[in-house]
């Protein structure tokens, strides 16, 4: 004889936390799509801002010229902008979703 479940997958608390989850992946992929927008944005100001004295200051320093080839030029860019996405990405996301719940309770 097969053991039988108490609650039938039909019960209306059931349905209600399912559809409580949905409603909260729905909210959780807006907010992580926020935040790579927002990251994305703040990538670019940033691999900017660091581009230009980077490259500037390898063609203008006599210390740079001779240490900073391309590729340590790019290594500095990239790891400023990098770091800017992840960076304001997390704190985005975090932010909205600190907002969010206080407002739901």
């Amino acid at each position: 004889m097969a053991a039988t479940n108490s609650t039938s997958a039909s019960s209306p608390l059931e349905k209600t936390s399912l559809a409580s989850l949905d409603q909260k992946l729905v909210m959780a992929k807006r907010y992580a799509h926020e935040g790579v927008k927002a990251g994305a944005r703040a990538a670019v100001v940033a691999g900017i801002a660091a581009a230009i004295p980077t490259v500037a200051s390898a063609r203008m320093l006599p210390w740079a010229r001779a240490h900073l080839n391309h590729a340590a030029q790019a290594l500095i860019i990239s790891t400023v902008a990098g770091a800017a996405y992840f960076i304001v990405a997390d704190k985005t996301i975090l932010a909205t979703a600190r907002k969010n719940s206080f407002n739901q309770a």
